[in-house]
């Protein structure tokens, strides 16, 4: 998540200045033609392409549209995973204890069992940000190529790289989890349900101790619960993209519509003059690139689990509920809060 008010000019060439490039190669290319050779048969009246720029505007803003819905969707998620993680430790603490039971724990143990619960919650929530993060077929990562090496230099620069993410998801669950625990856990297929179904098992364990009575238990299982139905719709994102019908044809539309309108450009400022279609040009770039620009912005925003910098910053959030947990434990080891590093939130 980019934190900073506004985007610098250098931050908006490394994003798009290769898209200047060719739009400027093309643009002067067809005025060359016209110029040189005299080719005026070889332009297009401007009303074709501003019908055609004006639909290609209204399809790339539905995608946009869309491509925002996923993204807020995202963060609300995870915004009630916050919510619900710190309803669980206030629950925790509250209702295992010795109330209800004839033969009592310690405090000490009592603890013990509060901060095994928790700790597993904070592994559970890394666990959960690492499968979010592995690549679909449809993300930057899985093209291949070019593009393959051009998101992998963002992702360092700009994304997970900026935190050696695999160190910190590693260091997370060790720290969390007893050596047994995890290594049972982390060669399931889902590990993140895996441990909240661990979480589920405890419980019962602490029910049948009478740690718990019956309207405690459900109601932390209740709280359990929220949490698979917040992962759900987290993997729902992930695993679902954005309608490829929409998601690539207004990449073609957008490059129709670039392609056409230096044809364009240049009989209209012909009209103002014989030298006047190199005017052309600057104005066949600027509008290009706009469009080039609204086109990136959806195609960026529509996968909010990719490990780039317009991603929901689970990273953070997580270091935020394992501080709340901790907090709520008492204990005096609390990890420091993640910060933006070049402007960008993980």
């Amino acid at each position: 998540m980019y934190i900073n008010k506004n985007f610098s000019l250098k931050s908006v060439l490394r994003f798009s200045g290769s898209h200047i490039i060719w739009i400027t190669a093309w643009a002067t290319l067809i005025t060359c033609l016209f110029h040189f050779f005299h080719l005026e048969w070889f332009s297009i009246p401007w009303l074709p392409i501003s019908v055609i720029g004006t639909a290609v505007a209204f399809y790339i803003g539905f995608k946009n549209n869309q491509a925002y819905d996923r993204l807020w969707e995202a963060r609300k998620i995870w915004g009630a995973m916050v919510n619900s993680s710190r309803m669980l430790g206030a629950n925790v603490k509250a209702y295992i204890g010795n109330q209800f039971t004839t033969d009592k724990v310690e405090d000490k143990e009592l603890h013990a069992i509060h901060r095994r619960l928790l700790y597993r919650h904070v592994a559970y929530l890394y666990a959960l940000r690492s499968q979010l993060l592995i690549p679909t077929p449809w993300e930057h990562v899985s093209q291949g190529g070019h593009v393959e090496k051009m998101i992998k230099k963002r992702m360092k620069r700009w994304g997970v790289g900026l935190h050696d993410d695999d160190d910190v998801t590693e260091k997370s669950l060790s720290a969390h989890l007893p050596a047994n625990e995890l290594e049972r856990l982390i060669n399931y297929t889902n590990t993140a349900t895996q441990i909240i179904d661990q979480q589920s098992q405890d419980l019962k364990d602490l029910r049948s101790k009478d740690l718990i009575d019956d309207f405690r238990h459900m109601e932390l299982q209740k709280v359990l619960n929220d949490f698979y139905i917040h992962q759900g719709k987290a993997e729902r994102i992930k695993k679902f993209p954005l309608p490829r019908q929409y998601g690539s044809m207004s990449l073609i539309f957008v490059g129709l519509f670039i392609f056409l309108l230096p044809l364009g450009m240049v009989s209209e400022f012909h009209k103002l003059g014989h030298w006047a279609i190199w005017l052309s040009i600057p104005f066949t770039v600027i509008i290009g690139w706009v469009y080039v620009m609204m086109e990136l912005i959806g195609d960026y925003s529509e996968n909010p689990f990719e490990g780039l910098g317009n991603d929901i910053p689970m990273l953070s959030l997580c270091r935020v509920i394992e501080i709340d947990l901790k907090e709520m434990l008492g204990e005096d080891n609390i990890p420091p809060k993640i910060q933006a590093v070049d402007g960008v939130l993980m």
